[in-house]
């Protein structure tokens, strides 16, 4: 009965570090997907314009 509880925290550090790497893998292709230049060129026009206003 010890070494199945044992087992059980071994399986839910597991499942917890599979889902951190996940997340994290899924971050990086997310931010794959958009072009990093095209995202400081928008963000650079949007601060020109927000200036602009002011």
């Amino acid at each position: 009965m010890e070494q199945e509880k044992d087992n059980f925290w071994l399986y839910i550090g597991g499942i917890i570090v599979a889902a951190i790497v996940g997340v994290f893998l899924l971050k990086s292709r997310e931010m794959e997907s958009v072009p990093y230049k095209a995202y400081e060129e928008t963000k650079s026009e949007v601060e020109q314009q927000i200036q602009q206003a002011k």
